[in-house]
């Protein structure tokens, strides 16, 4: 309710992309095959992973939960854009704007984080292979998952919820979301508790994650590098190298997004959006399952069940 009384502003305009109609219709059909792509992409991949008793180790549990984490953040960016789309207005409350940029950081954050946890589990699998079971048990999982989703709700809504926002006059944002630098933009008084919020939110779940994921492939190419076998070397740099290319691609590509500080950056930062937000949650199933046999097998498997 605080927020309410301190604002001014009612609702939000958000920018979008085109107002031409084929334009419009172009773009609708394209973000809805990509959504349709995310939801039954990573949906088929968890339903995969839950009826194959093979798939129940803690790797397959975090891609879980990463695919999981795919879906809410489309479904949270993608429906709202495509009704805005042909719609004349794409007005969108102040309290549906604050709650769609907070989603948007919560999920953001535990995904930076999960992708560590990932590289760090590919790590001891391949480093460590003897130790594996003991290193990375259920109970460890579990105390991983809890922590890490758990801090990036911490991280992302305690801002917000101690010092509501306020915006004065300015209610025009150019994008196609609440993204919370563009909201930071049009809002009106001292913004310091926010900017330094932005940078610890940024170090926690952005930076020190990357800096993890680096090390831990570092040390997974080190140890690949020892195989003798050149056919088995090769199988494992290309699986590495996937997972690798899709990582660096969402990170790389925040990491521009909250960097950027030039006025041209801010025309190009909802452009950029597009490659981590709605880009990468299609691409991951297919890296994650198609360049992998265990998840193959097991989907040949469902659809022999399945014919007889």
């Amino acid at each position: 309710m605080e927020i309410s009384n301190h604002t001014l502003v009612k609702d939000f305009i958000l920018v979008g992309f085109s107002q031409n109609l084929k334009i419009c219709i172009l773009l609708f059909l394209l973000f809805f095959v990509i959504y349709m792509l995310i939801i039954f992409g990573n949906g088929f991949l968890i339903f995969t992973i839950i009826v194959s008793p093979q798939l129940h180790t803690p790797m397959y549990y975090f891609l879980c939960n990463l695919s999981f984490i795919d879906i809410c953040y489309s479904t949270c960016t993608v429906p709202k854009l495509l009704f805005d789309i042909f719609s004349k207005t794409r007005r969108i409350s102040v309290i549906g704007c604050l709650i769609q940029m907070n989603i948007s950081l919560f999920l953001g954050g535990t995904e930076c984080i999960l992708l560590a946890v990932m590289a760090y589990d590919r790590y001891i699998a391949i480093c460590f292979p003897l130790r594996y079971t003991v290193i990375m048990s259920w109970r460890v999982c579990r105390y991983i998952t809890i922590t890490m989703w758990v801090g990036s709700f911490i991280l992302a809504t305690v801002p917000t919820m101690s010092r509501p926002l306020v915006f004065c006059s300015e209610n025009t944002l150019n994008h196609f979301v609440c993204e919370i630098l563009v909201v930071l933009e049009v809002a009106c008084g001292d913004l310091s508790f926010y900017k330094i919020s932005i940078v610890a939110i940024g170090f926690f779940t952005l930076l020190t994650p990357f800096i993890f994921i680096v090390i831990s492939y570092i040390c997974i190419i080190i140890s690949i590098s020892k195989i003798k076998s050149s056919g088995g070397r090769s199988k494992a740099f290309s699986t590495c190298s996937s997972h690798l290319v899709a990582v660096l691609m969402f990170f790389i590509t925040i990491m521009i997004t909250y960097m950027g500080k030039t006025r041209m950056f801010a025309l190009y930062i909802k452009y950029i959006y597009l490659i981590y937000a709605v880009l990468t949650p299609v691409l991951n199933p297919l890296i994650y399952s198609l360049r992998n046999n265990d998840v193959k097998e097991a989907f040949h498997k469902i659809l022999a069940t399945q014919q007889r």
